[in-house]
């Protein structure tokens, strides 16, 4: 019972940062998404003992997040209120850091203006790189409601947040061209 019990404990150090990467991009907020890591990792420990395989935690932890994630959206019912403008940010390093912190606030100004069922598909089929099939596993939903979302998500994408257009051409810019 000591050996396990530690391996939980360098799991939660050694992946916690990454699990609250893809809370924060669930939820879109610091303070839910380390509520929803500390649930999951609380659902783990519980289930702990019967993971036949340690290396399979995280993969059960992430399932977990997402099924939480899904409850709490069905619960909680409440509409999300935007605003025209986002925060502009404030360059502290070189032009690349600034580059670069200007695209990940962009990137995330663009999800929050989604669904959080939309949001969850997009992270998982393109940040997290999931089939749809994978995706609808892990959402408890159909493929079909997979291939919907994200289609309707792009679209919204595309319409309220235009700059994405711009940040990909610049992108693929920057790849086409050798440096």
């Amino acid at each position: 019972m000591e050996r396990a019990a530690g391996d939980f404990d360098t799991f939660v150090r050694t992946r916690q940062r990454s699990l609250l990467r893809s809370a924060y991009m669930l939820t879109g907020d610091q303070h839910l998404a380390e509520d929803l890591v500390q649930s999951a990792l609380a659902r783990t420990h519980q289930s702990w003992a019967r993971l036949t395989d340690p290396a399979n935690a995280e993969a059960y932890t992430r399932k977990v997040m997402y099924h939480l994630q899904v409850s709490w959206w069905r619960r909680n019912r409440v509409p999300e209120s935007m605003t025209d403008t986002s925060p502009e940010p404030r360059p502290t390093g070189g032009p690349g850091e600034a580059t670069g912190l200007t695209n990940r606030m962009t990137i995330q100004s663009a999800l929050l203006k989604l669904s959080t069922k939309q949001r969850a598909v997009l992270i998982l089929r393109f940040f997290e790189d999931r089939t749809e099939v994978e995706t609808a596993e892990v959402l408890g939903v159909a493929v079909g409601t997979v291939k919907s979302q994200t289609a309707k998500a792009l679209a919204r994408l595309r319409a309220v947040a235009p700059e994405l257009a711009q940040l990909y051409a610049a992108r693929a810019g920057d790849i086409d061209e050798p440096h």
